[in-house]
């Protein structure tokens, strides 16, 4: 049996071109039709695609029957972000569990209420016999998203109700897999560090005692040892990427996916796909990066003058990845602030108090100074540029000692009650399955008889020539 194909060969790039000649398209053909081209208008508000009870954003506020600019706010089930935060924060427990209770079910918890879920939530915290060893161990990748959806989708094989589209059904399915998405992750990235690194392999049992942060922490360290500061500071960090309205793509996409009447697990595996995107989940990522680079090859990172001077070349495609883009700078909805990143920062400096990682901080708060100023002016824009949540996240995650690899999938840990709520609102309601419109702008041909096609061979030396292509004679 022949190998897996694994090189890119002349005659698939020969064909590529192909592809690529017979796919694109006039960009001007967009205006003509009206075409929202990613789902939102000329000044980037979405197009309204559905209805949600689930949570809300808020960049602008009506003032003298003007739309101006307002700090971002963000409502899970009507409770301010903020509220809720500091609501726990202040009286000293994790948030995690009380927030997907709220998420799933649109209440606050009482006493009795938190803690029964909780003790649910713990039960639910179990994996198939030897699914550890037969799956996660099995065929190790360094991309944890990729193993976390290969995971969900052999969970469907243990599941004897796995198509059982009912409510009740839907939701144990979505408590379990809230439940193991943090067993999953980190089980995930121990046999990658040791199959692939070469490391040692640690495979701890969670504790069911501890909150869905601290057990992270326990599983993710040899010792098994955290702070109480970087417990509490991973929960709200946990808390604040659970849910961002129906309108970001991995929840659109649960909504989709759900809407065609699948299953639960195909449903969030479709979720996975989507949020491991760098223009999605994994953007914390390029942040990181991008600070690493500074750090390492800024003159003097610590004068505002030599920073401003090399934010500028990154700007202008000079230096860094040559994209122009400084990362965590941005968001698609809110322009003076995202509440996210207002509450992660603050949290963030405690952190780096308390790890020594005060000067490094300082560079984080003065790119964020100086970066919104710079993008305004070099890109002509009339609407500020405030720092996202992932400004600071992948900081705040590597002052954890939370890998690299883990950083997308602590986001997927956070996003799955989020989903699951966005999933149980699509089934409650019983939605049309989604399906826009896609208009055609190509030609009407008549058919052709083989011998009759015009030639376009693209394994000829003279094709190979003109988009120079490697020959494949010589391939």
């Amino acid at each position: 049996m022949a190998g897996f194909k694994l090189k890119v060969t002349p005659e698939m790039e020969s064909l590529t071109q192909v592809c690529v000649e017979n796919s694109k398209m006039d960009p001007s053909l967009y205006g003509k039709y009206d075409v929202k081209r990613g789902l939102r208008d000329v000044n980037g508000k979405g197009v309204l695609a559905g209805l949600t009870q689930i949570s809300s954003i808020c960049s602008t506020d009506v003032v003298d029957g003007k739309t101006v600019p307002c700090e971002g706010r963000l409502y899970y089930r009507g409770y301010d972000i903020h509220e809720l935060t500091q609501g726990f924060l202040r009286e000293q427990r994790f948030g995690f569990e009380e927030v997907t209770y709220l998420l799933l079910f649109g209440k606050l918890p009482n006493e009795k209420e938190l803690a029964d879920f909780k003790v649910l939530l713990a039960g639910q915290r179990s994996l198939p016999k030897n699914f550890v060893r037969d799956v996660i161990m099995k065929a190790p990748t360094k991309d944890m998203m990729n193993t976390l959806s290969r995971s969900v989708l052999t969970l469907y094989a243990y599941d004897h109700n796995a198509d059982d589209t009912s409510l009740p059904n839907v939701l144990r399915q979505c408590l379990n897999l809230i439940s193991v998405f943090p067993m999953l992750s980190v089980y995930s990235y121990q046999a990658y560090n040791h199959y692939i690194k070469g490391k040692s392999l640690y495979i701890h049992n969670p504790d069911p005692k501890l909150s869905v942060a601290e057990n992270i922490l326990l599983m993710l360290r040899p010792d098994m040892q955290y702070t109480q500061l970087e417990a509490t500071i991973l929960d709200l960090a946990l808390v604040l990427h659970m849910e961002h309205g129906g309108g970001n793509n991995s929840t659109f996409t649960t909504h989709v996916v759900t809407s065609s009447g699948t299953d639960t697990y195909s449903a969030v595996a479709a979720a996975l796909g989507s949020l491991k995107g760098p223009k999605h989940g994994g953007a914390n990522l390029k942040v990181q990066d991008m600070f690493e680079n500074i750090m390492e090859n800024c003159p003097d990172w610590e004068n505002e003058e030599s920073l401003r001077d090399y934010l500028n070349d990154i700007l202008d495609k000079k230096v860094f990845d040559h994209a122009g883009l400084i990362y965590g700078m941005g968001h698609a909805v809110y322009t003076l602030s995202d509440p996210r990143e207002v509450i992660l920062k603050r949290y963030a400096k405690f952190l780096a108090e308390e790890k020594g990682k005060n000067r490094e901080f300082a560079l984080y708060e003065k790119v964020e100074e100086i970066a919104g100023e710079l993008i305004m002016h070099k890109r002509k824009l009339f609407k500020p540029v405030c720092a996202n949540v992932d400004f600071y996240s992948g900081f705040v995650y590597t002052m954890l000692g939370i890998p690299r690899e883990l950083f997308t999938p602590i986001f997927a840990i956070s996003r799955m009650a989020g989903w699951s709520a966005h999933r149980l609102e699509e089934l409650v309601n019983a939605g049309k399955i989604i399906r826009p419109a896609y208009r055609y702008v190509g030609h009407h041909r008549p058919y052709l008889e083989v011998e009759d096609r015009e030639e376009q061979n693209p394994f000829t030396e003279e094709y190979q020539r003109k988009y120079k292509i490697k020959s494949i004679k010589n391939a």
